[in-house]
């Protein structure tokens, strides 16, 4: 076969696709431990981040002794949802939440006592908003506004509320004015689903 003919240049071209598939087949199944296991341990960071359970460090041995110590995961219509437990009894609820936002979906959990009378705090496992504007949802100053919100007298299960309308417990983020509200009307609707529904039975 001369190297010159169309022939020499296609089977060059299967086998070297080939070879590029195989290789990469194979680092994808030695890799993939590694990342699911990076993946556990971010989202165990992250429920506890909800519950405001403090860790002595972010090396992955730490977070899986303090998760498995303090939280216990259970099922929810078809995904998971946690429980913070002190003493064997359960304390507070992470649920999911998830809804489409402006660019993408939108997921994550929200960090409610057990008599679901104050919320305790928020992350999100998955947003593609725009970087500097609705991307903010993701950072501390938002998420810190979570803490610590007295929903035991909230109207029609409006739990979480943007300022400045009546009875506003959460700042919006400035210019992202359509992510906030994405974001709260998805946390009002799941966690309200998820307590009329026995969710945490």
């Amino acid at each position: 076969m001369k190297k010159n003919s169309i022939a020499y240049s296609l089977v060059f071209m299967l086998i070297l696709s080939g070879l590029l598939i195989f290789v990469l087949a194979f680092l994808n199944k030695i890799t993939k431990p590694i990342v699911d296991f990076n993946s556990e341990i971010e989202l165990k960071s992250k429920i506890l981040y909800i519950f405001n359970v403090p860790v002595d460090s972010q090396e992955p041995e730490k977070i899986n002794q303090a998760f498995s110590d303090r939280v216990e995961e259970k099922d929810y219509k078809g995904t998971k949802y946690y429980v913070l437990k002190e003493a064997g009894e359960e304390k507070a609820y992470a649920v999911p939440f998830t809804g489409p936002g402006l660019w993408g979906t939108i997921s994550g959990y929200i960090g409610v006592d057990k008599d679901f009378t104050k919320v305790l705090g928020v992350d999100f496992t998955e947003q593609s908003e725009t970087p500097g504007l609705g991307g903010r949802i993701s950072e501390l100053p938002y998420k810190e506004q979570y803490r610590d919100i007295d929903i035991s007298d909230s109207e029609e299960n409006e739990f979480i509320i943007n300022k400045p309308a009546p009875g506003g417990n959460i700042d919006a983020i400035a210019g992202a004015t359509q992510t906030s509200n994405f974001v709260t009307d998805m946390i009002n609707k799941d966690l309200k689903a998820f307590i009329e529904e026995g969710g945490a039975k």
